[in-house]
């Protein structure tokens, strides 16, 4: 089986003090739902340690790289950019666009902390709405992530996984990777 492009999830800004958890959340919904990579900019760097614990606990393979230069990634970018904003076409009306380019391109996936500079939507292939309302940029990575990879993100395999999350109608189990859960 041949290896798809990889995706690639860029959380442009990051306020600190006010997104330390909205940022982490975005790598942890980014690495759930099926991308390869999350980029951070270096001022959100210690959000790089909580995501990057979570893949050697419960697996991956998932990186996270931090830069000084994200609308530099933006710019340099080889391959086909979606820009996540409640200002975008439907979700809905292009899916079947970003699903067929994401089989033939890398994919950068750029999700904004704060006001995003009008750069980013000139440069992005796809600026994607996943309602018109106002929204967390969680929500729009999730919905957008699911979209993109048809709900297949939702069987995952993960590889080195030291952990894993046993499913039940109620309560909570993690078990080691290797352990064979009773019912």
């Amino acid at each position: 089986m041949q290896e798809q492009p990889p995706v690639v999830v860029l959380r442009l800004g990051h306020r600190p003090g006010r997104d330390e958890r909205t940022t982490t959340h975005v790598g942890l919904t980014a690495r759930a739902l099926g991308a390869d990579r999350l980029v951070l900019e270096d001022v959100a760097e210690g959000r790089r340690e909580t995501v990057a614990d979570i893949t050697d606990r419960f697996g991956g393979p998932f990186d996270v790289e931090v830069t000084d230069q994200p609308l530099g990634r933006i710019r340099s970018w080889d391959g086909r950019i979606a820009h996540l904003t409640m200002y975008g076409e439907p979700i809905q009306d292009i899916e079947d666009d970003l699903q067929a380019a994401r089989r033939q391109d890398p994919l950068l996936v750029v999700v904004g902390a704060e006001k995003v500079p009008f750069e980013v939507y000139e440069h992005a292939d796809w600026n994607v709405g996943v309602t018109n309302q106002p929204h967390s940029e969680i929500a729009a990575l999730a919905v957008f992530l699911d979209r993109l990879f048809d709900g297949t993100e939702l069987d995952r395999e993960w590889k080195d996984a030291d952990q894993r999350v046993v499913p039940k109608e109620t309560g909570k189990r993690v078990v080691e990777a290797g352990d064979t859960p009773e019912s």
